[in-house]
């Protein structure tokens, strides 16, 4: 079975999934925005829509282990801020992405991350400290983050944004993440399963075979976290959304 699974890519492409699997566990230990670069590298190899099928069952098992690490942090009145607004968000992205061409979901996953950076450059420019109180940031936010999910698994960025905005913490940050994600992931499996089907036999044997790169890169990304100062740690965030922002969009 083994040789079956290592038989359906190349060499080449092997080794790029091995090291999205490595960045996905680095980003679900806490580095937040490393995955963006996952994502690009799984759109590389798979096209962009494809590769939803791939990553998201790694998504879930990597979510697993950071609620259970970091659960007492959860911080729950953000989670049930953002969780409705992302589940609409998603079913948003279910029937707009469901025929949607590739080139166009390409296209359309570029203006999100242009997007994305242009709002991290501008929050931080600003150098406010005033954190956002209007209902409709939290709404804006989760829609935006629930069809990104769904049409790339890029809600992290925009998830990125809401929590530095609200100056969480880093514990506080990583925890409530957690918990938002694990739900929001385990409610895309169906429709991903069934509607886009996107995950099957292949993708499942794939995945695990991904996963011990997976679980060392959460590993060392839990040992690096835990060195990082809460200041630093937001500088690291900001760092990382953008450079995964420019990769995604000069792919």
């Amino acid at each position: 079975m083994l040789y079956s699974v290592f038989s359906l890519y190349p060499l080449s492409h092997w080794l790029l999934i091995l090291l999205a699997a490595f960045i996905i566990g680095l980003g679900k230990a806490g580095l937040k925005g490393v995955d963006m670069l996952s994502v690009t590298i799984m759109a590389l190899v798979f096209g962009g829509k494809s590769s939803t099928g791939i990553v998201l069952p790694l998504l879930c098992a990597a979510d697993i282990a950071a609620v259970l690490y970091y659960n007492r942090h959860a911080q729950w009145p953000h989670f049930w801020k953002l969780m409705p607004w992302m589940a609409v968000g998603i079913l948003l992205g279910v029937y707009l992405g469901q025929d949607m061409p590739e080139k166009t979901f390409r296209m359309l996953m570029a203006g999100i991350v242009l997007c994305t950076i242009i709002i991290v450059l501008w929050m931080e420019l600003r150098k406010s400290v005033t954190v956002p109180k209007h209902p409709m940031f939290a709404v804006s936010t989760g829609l935006a983050a629930g069809f990104t999910t769904m049409m790339g698994n890029l809600a992290g960025a925009f998830a990125n944004l809401y929590f530095l905005a609200m100056r969480l913490p880093k514990n506080d940050f990583i925890g409530t993440a957690a918990w938002l994600f694990l739900v929001i992931n385990l409610f895309k499996l169906p429709f991903q399963v069934f509607y886009w089907k996107n995950i099957h036999a292949d993708t499942l044997l794939t995945d695990l075979v991904l996963l011990p790169a997976l679980a060392l890169g959460f590993v060392v990304g839990l040992r690096v976290v835990r060195h990082l100062q809460d200041s630093h740690y937001r500088r690291v965030v900001i760092v990382l959304t953008l450079a995964g922002a420019v990769a995604m969009l000069l792919k």
